[in-house]
């Protein structure tokens, strides 16, 4: 992941101290409660992760008390990460963000109001794979990946599906199902995945492309099912369910991260003490079993590493939305 991030020079000496005594320096920084930003609605996977790992960072080197989780979600999570830029850079506010916002979003928003040198990566939080489901606008003999291409080319005005905005990686994921597999697949941009996920089960829209997590429940009580994931291998939480790879759609891979990032220019002894103290809530088993329930694999990484898969990902994904050919002006 690319995030150049840069750093304070007009901290003068105190650089220097904290190089040698980071954790002086971060007492200085972070004075206040710290607040994590999430740009989707509250009770979605994503937000499960800003919120596990929040309640496990009090008493930390990085912060005394439990950060606040705020979500703001609209514009695919770009509003919250658009607050984020503007944030001070002390450590007192971070963002949980999905890969795409940074990966994806630069090579589709012709306005996008920030770009990967206006962050800091400080640990990627959870791996989520997306599904493709579908509700009782579909006929239950639509078992297969197979057998859904064969009814959304008998149906192309009700071959719809849902995502949790555009621009997203779901969306994306759908786009070259319908460009691989020849079939008019319509999208349906939501404002989150549950809302997305709510229409799939009224039977208001056929199938949505989402985080597999939100639907987990719902296939669980039998109101949709999963067709396919879009992981490299199964998931452990849906076994059953094949991949995308595995049904003839290899270039339908996804593996996507939630990622906590901070200002640029905040100081890099604050950016260690955070990545450490949310690693080490990653490892905590509650945490990691609270997160598989709802289909998030618990992930911790260094700035450097999150860093690196950023940038592999905004360079893969730049030849397929071009492919896709979908831009927008805001």
């Amino acid at each position: 992941m690319t995030n150049r991030r840069q750093f304070v020079t007009a901290l003068g000496g105190t650089a220097a101290i904290a190089a040698l005594h980071p954790f002086a320096a971060l007492a200085q920084a972070v004075q206040q409660v710290v607040k994590i930003y999430y740009g989707f609605p509250a009770g979605s996977a994503g937000d499960s992760v800003a919120r596990r790992v929040a309640e496990k960072l009090g008493d930390t080197p990085f912060t005394k008390v439990n950060p606040v989780v705020e979500n703001k979600p609209g514009a695919g999570g770009r509003i919250a990460l658009d607050t984020l830029k503007s944030s001070v850079a002390d450590g007192s506010v971070l963002c949980l963000a999905q890969a795409s916002a940074l990966s994806i979003y630069p090579h589709i928003y012709t306005k996008l109001g920030y770009g990967m040198a206006d962050f800091a990566p400080i640990s990627i939080g959870a791996v989520m794979t997306h599904a493709l489901t579908v509700g009782p606008a579909v006929p239950a003999s639509v078992k297969t990946l197979k057998d859904f291409v064969a009814w959304a080319k008998a149906n192309p005005g009700q071959a719809s599906y849902g995502s949790p905005g555009a621009g997203s990686t779901p969306h994306f994921l759908g786009a070259l199902l319908g460009l691989n597999s020849g079939a008019d697949l319509r999208h349906v941009p939501y404002r989150g995945s549950l809302p997305a996920i709510n229409d799939v089960v009224g039977g208001q829209i056929a199938s949505s492309m989402t985080p597999a997590g939100d639907a987990i429940p719902f296939a669980k009580a039998g109101k949709l099912r999963v067709l396919a994931m879009s992981g490299s291998q199964r998931a452990a939480y849906l076994p059953d369910v094949p991949t995308f790879t595995e049904q003839g759609f290899p270039e339908i891979v996804a593996d996507e991260w939630f990622g906590f990032f901070a200002p640029a220019k905040t100081p890099t002894a604050v950016i260690t003490a955070a990545s450490t103290a949310i690693q080490t809530a990653l490892k905590d088993k509650s945490v990691a079993d609270g997160l598989l329930s709802v289909g998030l694999l618990a992930h911790g990484s260094s700035p450097e590493d999150m860093r690196k898969s950023l940038q592999s990902e905004y360079e893969r994904w730049g030849p397929l939305v071009k492919k896709i050919g979908f831009t927008a002006e805001s």
